[in-house]
């Protein structure tokens, strides 16, 4: 497995660890069709149907002066990508409406900063479309 495969799964173990936490149930994780991948699918506690995209970067703690010039986890999730995921998981709801009867759906975005003393911080962002 390559290092950015191995930061890709541990910040989706991450992602998945915080959600439960949470209260949200995970359905799928990883789910590759020909239509478009989608990392997370979950229900959050209010029984909305939510795709997560998780993105994940490994980092050194940075000093006060580098924060405001370092690349973050979020800056890698691209218009087309967002296009993607929005077309998979309308796709997917589609073809599942008994999970969004109730409350809809929505895409989150969990980004995850990995440091190498295998610590890490999780950014949570809700709906990230429109």
């Amino acid at each position: 497995m390559t290092k950015n495969l191995e930061i890709g799964k541990s910040g989706e173990d991450i992602a998945c660890g915080y959600l439960v936490k949470k209260s949200y149930k995970i359905l799928e994780r990883n789910l590759k069709e020909p239509w478009g991948e989608l990392d997370i699918i979950t229900k959050d506690p209010q029984k909305t149907l939510v795709f997560i995209e998780v993105k994940a970067m490994a980092k050194n703690k940075p000093s006060l002066a580098e924060q405001d010039y370092q690349l973050i986890p979020e800056d890698n999730l691209t218009q087309r990508k967002l296009r993607q995921i929005v077309r998979a998981a309308s796709l997917y709801a589609n073809s599942h409406p008994e999970l969004i009867e109730q409350s809809g759906w929505r895409i989150d975005l969990i980004a995850v900063d990995i440091y190498p003393d295998d610590s890490h911080e999780v950014r949570h962002i809700e709906n990230i479309v429109g």
